[in-house]
């Protein structure tokens, strides 16, 4: 009987490689949280951007500013406080006076990998002011269209216990953002090596520690790879029926959208790719449907108040759909 030799459809390796790199230079500088470790090169493959949140001093914009060192491309951070405008973010026309026509002064918004601080500081014309920029990567201003440099990624952060001064972030604005990831204290075993560190480096801005180890062009050639990655129809079918669920779900006040489904088919792929596997499994979807949805659903006023998180209904969502085999 003949043997039959299966090998896999889409060459990973140099991927993997890279990856494997990128842990190592990160581990250097962040300790422990391999959950948002993993979704950060996961958001890359797939192209989607990111909304970190936690409590101060957990390493969320230390993680972003480390995320944008491994990758050789532009870097811009912008501080949100209540009185930014718009045209402090993506930029305004300036009249030149030699020429004696109106020139357009970028933004920072204008880079590849843009981290926002404490982006629930802004109010909710700002807010808007980022739709396109996150949705299309191109800016329209005075009506001339400015597209973004390939790749293009926003990183946010925002702090979910204080509310002086803070706006709610629009659900349509939520919606843009591929992740959302919640980042806990460490643990005691993972404090003591961080204080350690801090020690060992004797002033040494952390930042300067970690290499690139990523192009602009290898992150367009792992992406067009992870796009090659197979995905089972049952397997669509079951990202379908998780969505379904949280549309008729009694302790939700609003589903997920379509964008959703397409978040969770992406990520998928993109973290199998990160595994190794040029196939989608149910764990897959699984793992990424928690931070993909999380931000997306509206809980119903009774459970808010009984003090249900976004996370229990997701997972009981999760958990009650059947795995297909």
């Amino acid at each position: 009987m003949e043997e039959r030799i299966f090998e896999n459809r889409v060459d990973l390796s140099a991927l993997n490689q890279s990856i494997q790199q990128i842990r190592s230079e990160i581990a250097k500088v962040i300790v422990g949280q391999e959950q948002m470790v993993n979704l950060l090169i996961t958001a890359i493959l797939a192209d989607g951007h990111v909304l970190i949140e936690g409590v101060p001093g957990v390493a969320k914009t230390l993680t972003a500013k480390l995320l944008s060192k491994v990758i050789s491309v532009n870097f811009s951070r912008i501080q949100f406080t209540p009185d930014l405008m718009p045209s402090d973010v993506l930029g305004t026309s300036i009249f030149n006076m030699k020429k004696s026509e109106f020139e357009f002064k970028a933004g920072p918004i204008f880079s590849n990998i843009v981290l926002i601080d404490e982006i629930n500081r802004a109010p909710a014309k700002t807010q808007a002011a980022l739709f396109e920029v996150m949705e299309e990567r191109q800016v329209t201003i005075d009506g001339t269209t400015y597209p973004f440099e390939h790749p293009y990624m926003v990183v946010a952060t925002q702090n979910p216990i204080e509310h002086e001064g803070t706006y709610r972030l629009p659900e349509a604005q939520l919606d843009r953002f591929l992740f959302k990831i919640s980042v806990t204290y460490p643990a005691l075993e993972q404090e003591i090596e961080i204080i350690a560190g801090h020690h060992q480096r004797k002033g040494q801005q952390a930042v300067s520690e970690v290499s690139a180890i990523l192009s602009a062009e290898q992150i367009r050639n792992y992406r067009l790879s992870v796009q090659q990655i197979h995905v089972e129809a049952n397997l669509i079918r079951y990202i379908a029926q998780i969505i379904h669920e949280t549309r008729n779900n009694p302790a939700l006040f609003l589903g997920a959208s379509p964008r959703a489904s397409v978040a969770i088919l992406n990520s998928a792929k993109a973290f199998a790719a990160v595994n190794g596997r040029d196939f989608v499994t149910p764990e897959d979807i699984k793992f990424v449907a928690l931070p993909v949805l999380r931000h997306r659903i509206v809980l119903t006023p009774d459970k808010e108040m009984e003090g249900i998180t976004a996370d229990e209904v997701v997972q009981q969502i999760i958990d009650k759909v059947e795995v297909p085999r």
